[in-house]
């Protein structure tokens, strides 16, 4: 299991290459020049040049790649732009609250979806099950930023019960996981759904009912455990998106988030901020993505074995 960790993270070496000279290359492309909003309304044209220079304008686009993807091995993924800040302390210091927003979203929608799932699977066919599929198909359908302004219409427009957006209180949370929640929920339903059909049709279920075992028991003890692996790698899916910062949500309600830092990056054409936001990113996905792979063999026996033979057939 090792050597597969290793492995694994060693393939992130070339993704963190061409994620990072895509950025770097597609931002420094876009329309608008940088000095101009670096520089003040009144700076000469001398001025200008010299800013071009402090900041490396004036070299070729492949040599501030390179420059840059130097410092990043050293550990320095850049200061940026706009506000002096290094962009490793503007990431950090956003990502607690994109983390309080993705573990908030997730537990509404494991809540939810898992029940539903579990009900729907065992009712096929019946009203409930009807039901459950159809809130799961609007639930996929809706757009989060449309949602989101429902959202506020209702609860801090109308009703007055909780804020449109900022962060602070436990309050502040709730209109936000919703948003983000709601659309996993559905996917998470339907999933859990599919898996648990596949499960409790099986043999050995059978067998413990005509044993005697009571169907609460079957069901939650012996489907439910072995359907896990699909819903795993769902809520991981889930998760790792989250993480990466939901921007449309974080934008809708003020969110001080790793996404909404990464658009007001690129409107800004901050290149150091968009590229090193990316690269974080980038690993915090793919290590939670690894996380769910390790977890498969916590699961299921059967895959910490798979691990075993590919380790030992590696070292002989």
């Amino acid at each position: 299991m090792y050597r597969y960790v290793i492995k694994r993270l060693l393939m992130l070496i070339p993704v963190i290459i061409g994620i990072s000279f895509l950025v770097y290359f597609v931002i420094d492309l876009a329309p608008g020049d940088i000095i101009s909003q670096i520089a003040s309304e009144d700076a000469t044209v001398e001025e200008i040049e010299e800013l071009r220079e402090e900041y490396g304008f004036n070299k070729p686009i492949i040599v501030r790649y390179a420059e840059y993807m130097t410092g990043m091995l050293h550990g320095d993924l850049g200061t940026s732009y706009i506000t002096g800040e290094p962009v490793f302390e503007s990431y950090m210091k956003r990502l607690p609250n994109t983390l309080i927003l993705a573990f908030a979203s997730i537990l509404v929608s494991v809540v939810i979806s898992i029940p539903l799932g579990i009900i729907s699977a065992v009712h096929q066919g019946t009203w409930k099950d009807n039901v459950t599929m159809v809130v799961a198909l609007l639930g996929l359908s809706m757009p989060n930023f449309w949602l989101g302004l429902l959202l506020i219409i209702l609860f801090s427009l109308k009703l007055g019960l909780l804020p449109s957006g900022g962060y602070g209180t436990v309050a502040h949370i709730i209109l936000p996981a919703i948003t983000v929640g709601t659309g996993l929920t559905a996917m998470l339903t339907r999933t859990t759904r599919s898996s648990m059909l596949d499960v409790i049709r099986q043999d050995y279920l059978r067998t413990a009912r005509s044993k005697g075992v009571p169907e609460k028991r079957v069901i939650h003890k012996h489907a439910l455990k072995n359907a896990l692996i699909p819903i795993i790698t769902v809520i991981g899916t889930q998760l790792a998106s989250c993480l990466g910062g939901a921007i449309i949500t974080e934008t809708v309600f003020a969110w001080p988030g790793v996404g909404r830092l990464i658009l007001d990056s690129v409107n800004s054409r901050d290149i150091p901020m968009v590229t090193g936001c990316i690269i974080m990113k980038t690993i915090t996905i793919s290590l939670i993505l690894l996380c769910v792979d390790l977890l498969y063999a916590v699961v299921d026996p059967r895959i910490k074995a798979q691990y075993a033979v590919k380790g030992g057939k590696s070292h002989g």
